[in-house]
């Protein structure tokens, strides 16, 4: 056999065989581990691993006879074995067998690969990229390997798949009629795909602020959109007709703030400057500008208020934090500068009329109840900033 084994180790084919023969011993293997898991709730505890084991030497034993058929060791015990599982593959069972295993460790692998492929935790295009692309290519890919294996397996049970291909695009071109919608949903999750209009992650407004949220999923038909009180919106891409993107390239807090018509402006101005710019020398907070703060001063003369305003140029989905510190810090600063930011305020009036007050309380035990006639009688009226003594001989 060790002569035979030299003969053949040399040859591409033998090698090419022997390919073949590990992913067959592969794949049968990964469908009975599958079956042993589905049955696993079902058996003792100590089952299992006998089983398991029994299932790695059968594998093995499988692996060693392919060997001798892909080497062609005819002095081999297991050669005989070898050319019985080649027969039996070839068989209609057989086949099943084999396209439900290839297709099962076609399945996992795909699986497997996805899981790999961990976005950077930094937020920039091509994590929003890949994050996007990641899940569409692996629906795609499992779509296909699931179509393939059922058109393998009407093959090889005898019904001809390619009458079925054909009966199957008229039977789609008749339906499509009928579902324009679908494929316009289709056609346009492609091209936002293909140009990278926006992906997961990315905060959009889709139709002028219809809906707007942060994207936790896309794919060629739908997208889903979480908003900040944490509902899903879902909706068909087919139906979108205008999209803002709040976090691509970069992003900008627009920082306003009111002060009073009898403050100093140019107090105002400087105590806005100041606070831009000492934001902007922070440490903890450099990292989320891009440029410089641009202080544009007086922007609007309100009615009850005039606004000053200035830009930061920020790095995406950086403009909330930002903006949020900006208005801490401007409202510290305006209080001690001792200028006064307006507020709505609500004054009361009870017009030019006397008060009218009533004095109520509860009957002593054993006494019968005032009457509302009698209430009546002791209310006594009361001009505005007067009080009414009830007893004139004090």
């Amino acid at each position: 056999m060790w002569e035979e084994l030299q003969l053949q180790i040399v040859k591409p084919a033998a090698w090419f065989k022997f390919g073949l023969s590990l992913i067959v011993a592969v794949a049968l293997y990964r469908l009975g581990l599958t079956v042993l898991r589905l049955l696993r709730p079902r058996m003792s505890a100590g089952f299992y691993p006998a089983l398991h084991a029994l299932l790695l030497l059968s594998t093995l034993l499988l692996l060693l006879a392919l060997s001798t058929q892909a080497f062609y060791l005819t002095s081999s015990p297991l050669f005989g074995l070898g050319r019985s599982v080649i027969e039996a593959l070839q068989a209609t069972g057989g086949q099943l067998l084999l396209i439900v295993a290839l297709a099962l460790v076609a399945w996992s692998l795909i699986g497997e690969a996805a899981g790999r492929i961990v976005p950077s935790d930094e937020f920039n295009r091509r994590t929003v990229r890949v994050r996007t692309l990641k899940s569409v290519v692996e629906s795609t890919l499992k779509a296909v390997v699931l179509f393939t294996a059922l058109i393998a397996l009407l093959q090889t049970i005898g019904v001809n798949a390619t009458s079925l291909l054909a009966s199957a695009s008229v039977l789609g071109l008749a339906v499509s009629f009928g579902a324009q919608n679908l494929i316009k949903d289709i056609f346009n999750g492609f091209f936002i795909l293909l140009s990278d209009q926006y992906g997961v992650g990315d905060d959009i407004e889709l139709n002028l602020g219809a809906v707007s949220g942060t994207v936790e999923a896309i794919d060629l038909r739908t997208t889903s959109l979480r908003d900040l009180s944490g509902s899903l919106h879902i909706m068909q891409n087919g139906q979108i007709t205008a999209i803002s993107v709040k976090s691509k390239d970069w992003a900008r807090v627009v920082a306003t703030v009111d002060v009073a018509y009898e403050a100093d402006v140019d107090q105002a101005i400087r105590v806005l400057e100041q606070v831009s710019r000492e934001l902007y020398s922070d440490e903890k907070w450099r990292g989320h500008f891009l440029d410089e703060p641009d202080v544009q001063g007086v922007t609007a003369l309100g009615t009850d208020a005039i606004t000053l305003r200035a830009l930061f140029k920020v790095a995406p989905k950086s403009q909330y934090s930002v903006g949020r510190e900006f208005n801490r810090r401007i409202k510290i600063a305006m209080d001690t500068a001792g200028i006064s930011i307006p507020y709505p305020q609500r004054r009361m009036s009870f017009g030019d009329g006397p008060l009218e007050i009533r004095l109520m309380q509860d009957a002593p035990t054993g006494q019968r109840p005032t009457t509302p006639a009698e209430q009546d009688r002791r209310t006594l009226p009361v001009e505005p900033g007067l009080t009414h003594d009830p007893d004139p001989s004090r």
